[in-house]
């Protein structure tokens, strides 16, 4: 058999099975017996068998690839999510195409339609340009993540809780001025949550506190610009008083923490900084940040989780579909590293 590729006839041959119960074995093994499934598994073994992918494709019409839609990969959050979403191949077994939209929203329907073309069994979005409404449209299993959510299945922080943590950790640390720095967010996309969470705590607490909700733009370039512009901003309009800054991700705190360094040759003792995400950028910074912990690697296994329900489900003979979508909450992770040392 080393010289030929192993058929399905083979096996049969071997183990004295139809060709009928070993396309079972690979289309509804739990229609067999356990020890059916040993005897074939084994022969399997002793043939040296190699499954042909493109075969099985033809045959059952499932393809075992998951698309991935990332808005970008420059946000340390989006390339910290889609590692981790690829590393699910051991668990769940299924491949990924992985397209960055860079929120042109013709791109991503042109990607979605060459997804669609590869008979990808589900998708992952994270990118924020299309509605979720057209979204279930396309009749596969989704499942989004931190993005506009009403008709597709989600996980995603408790955004809100992570706003009022982010606040009072920067209230510990005595700041006179409480600064949340972010894009403009609409209510219904779960970071809004973030803004509302770090409101209400500055509101309880009646802590001084300033939004910036700017246009931060949409490439490294950009926000590092406009985040530039908003430190000397800052550094000129609270002068001598200790600043909190909390920013809406470990990107752009490590660029407002690089610029301030670049300003000062290290961090001055009145500013506090804390991100959003705990991305790897946010322990590897040159002075290591304070972040709320999204948890990350927890959020891309509940969204396959999900999305591989889904899946095996719509495989079933009488498939039952979901009622209403899935929304998962996980909950974040308060961070203290360096840029929030309390104050004695």
């Amino acid at each position: 058999m080393s010289n030929k590729k192993v058929t399905f006839e083979d096996i049969a041959r071997y183990t004295n099975f139809s060709k009928t119960t070993i396309s079972r074995y690979f289309n509804n093994p739990d229609s067999l017996t356990l020890k059916n499934q040993e005897i074939i598994a084994q022969a399997l073994i002793d043939l040296n068998y190699k499954e042909n992918k493109v075969a099985k494709i033809l045959a059952n019409g499932k393809s075992e690839f998951v698309g991935v839609i990332v808005p970008n990969l420059y946000l340390h959050y989006y390339s910290e999510m889609l590692n981790q979403i690829l590393s699910s191949y051991e668990k769940f077994g299924y491949k990924f195409l992985v397209f960055a939209g860079n929120a042109n929203e013709a791109i991503e329907r042109r990607y979605i339609q060459e997804l669609l073309a590869y008979n990808i069994e589900g998708m992952i979005m994270l990118s924020h340009t299309i509605p979720s409404q057209e979204l279930s449209s396309y009749h596969i299993p989704i499942v989004t993540i931190e993005r506009e959510d009403q008709y597709t299945c989600s996980v995603n922080t408790d955004n809100y809780m992570g706003g009022m943590q982010a606040a009072g950790l920067l209230y510990k640390n005595n700041c006179d001025i409480l600064i949340h720095i972010n894009v403009r967010v609409s209510e219904n996309v779960p970071a809004y949550g973030r803004i509302k969470g770090f409101v209400d705590a500055c509101t309880e607490h009646d802590l001084p506190y300033e939004l910036l909700l700017e246009d931060l733009g949409n490439t490294y370039e950009a926000n590092k610009k406009v985040i530039q512009q908003l430190a000397e901003n800052l550094d000129k309009k609270y002068k001598g008083k200790r600043k909190g800054l909390f920013l809406a991700n470990d990107t752009y705190a490590n660029m407002m923490l690089n610029c301030l360094v670049r300003m000062y040759g290290s961090l001055p003792d009145d500013y506090r900084i804390i991100g959003f995400d705990n991305s790897p950028i946010s322990s590897e910074a040159v002075i290591p940040t304070s972040t709320i912990g999204q948890q990350i690697d927890k959020i891309a296994d509940a969204a396959m989780e999900i999305l591989v329900d889904q899946m095996n489900e719509r495989k079933k003979r009488r498939p039952l579909l979901l009622n209403e979508p899935i929304h998962k909450v996980i909950t974040p992770v308060l961070i203290s590293r360096e840029t929030t040392k309390r104050t004695p």
